[in-house]
């Protein structure tokens, strides 16, 4: 980072208009002014219009979070995604093959527009397409691993989280005790739930692969935003696809699975990791939301959280889950 960005009282306060302008500019862009911030919190995230019609979208890295090792591995996963003819809205490169530029500190990467809109999960014919989709993404990221991108661990996602909040004085003094128990003794349900499943393939994977990232055309889908992607099970790119219960829940495995197996073998052990991911996400989102306090989009963006009543409903929250950590994966009747 440099001087200018090191002197503000958050990294982002020097990315401004005339800094991201000329940063697109000097990757070889020439832009005419038009600019929207579009919807991101982790990175920044714009829409720039250029000269010669049309529109550029750029994204710029949170300084600090990943290096240039774990974010080149994110576009190398990209282009392996592409070269498989899988629809990803990968970054794009400039002449010389390059796809990360610096400008002012910042790393930055440029994208091709596109449209799209959610996937339509109600929909059984959807979920199946969606399986398919997924299969192809885990084949080309079961060709080689990660050298440099987090591993999904219980400990990153789960320990670290909550210890975070209760050592930063995120939790409310009256509700410590509470939350501490519950998240120790979901994270007791989670570490049987992956013994459970026993020793299932880590492997190349989205991450974070919801509807949010799912951009749907007549044609099918689209995915945007590897940038949370890392080493992990399968199960951890398909349980964010479901929601519900009982047999609306089976229903929807059902579907997804099936078009999975299409194109790849999917290891049924891994239900067994349904509830203790879901677990995971929970404090690991809470945790990321406090992480980023200091950032002052998240205070506006999120003015619910770390108030009493945010605390109140993750306690409420963390119990319902600890149920559902106990009941144990779908029975799909297999």
């Amino acid at each position: 980072m440099d001087s200018q960005a090191a002197d503000q009282a958050h990294p982002y306060d020097a990315l401004t208009p005339d800094t991201l302008l000329d940063a697109v500019e000097g990757a070889g862009f020439a832009v005419d002014g038009r600019l929207l911030a579009l919807n991101s919190y982790e990175n920044r995230v714009y829409q720039l219009g250029l000269a010669e019609g049309g529109f550029i979208i750029a994204k710029f890295y949170r300084p600090g979070r990943w290096s240039e090792a774990q974010i080149r591995e994110e576009h190398a996963f990209c282009a392996e995604l592409v070269a498989a003819e899988i629809p990803v809205v990968a970054p794009l490169a400039d002449e010389g093959g390059e796809t990360l530029h610096q400008h002012a500190g910042f790393r930055f990467a440029l994208f091709e527009r596109r449209g799209g809109r959610p996937p339509e999960l109600e929909d059984g014919e959807t979920l199946y397409r969606l399986g398919r989709f997924l299969a192809r993404i885990h084949n080309v990221g079961a060709a080689r691993p990660f050298d440099s991108r987090i591993r999904l661990e219980v400990s990153n996602f789960g320990e670290d989280a909550y210890r975070y909040l209760l050592d930063h004085g995120f939790v409310p003094p009256e509700h410590q005790a509470q939350y501490r128990d519950l998240a120790e003794s979901m994270l007791g349900a989670v570490r049987e739930g992956f013994a459970a499943a026993g020793e299932v393939a880590r492997l190349r994977i989205h991450g974070d692969f919801h509807p949010g990232n799912i951009l749907w055309t007549d044609e099918g889908a689209h995915i945007v935003d590897l940038d949370d992607c890392l080493t992990g099970p399968a199960v951890q790119d398909l349980w964010m696809l479901t929601g519900g219960e009982g047999k609306e829940l089976t229903g929807q495995w059902l579907e997804i699975i099936e078009g999975y197996e299409e194109f790849r073998d999917f290891n049924r052990r891994e239900l067994h990791l349904l509830e203790p991911l879901r677990a995971l996400r929970l404090l690991h989102y809470s945790a990321w939301l406090a992480r980023r306090w200091d950032d002052p989009a998240f205070p506006r963006a999120f003015p619910w959280f770390n108030t009493p009543t945010y605390w109140d409903e993750q306690i409420h929250t963390l119990r319902g889950q600890l149920l559902r950590l106990e009941q144990g994966p779908p029975d799909l009747g297999w």
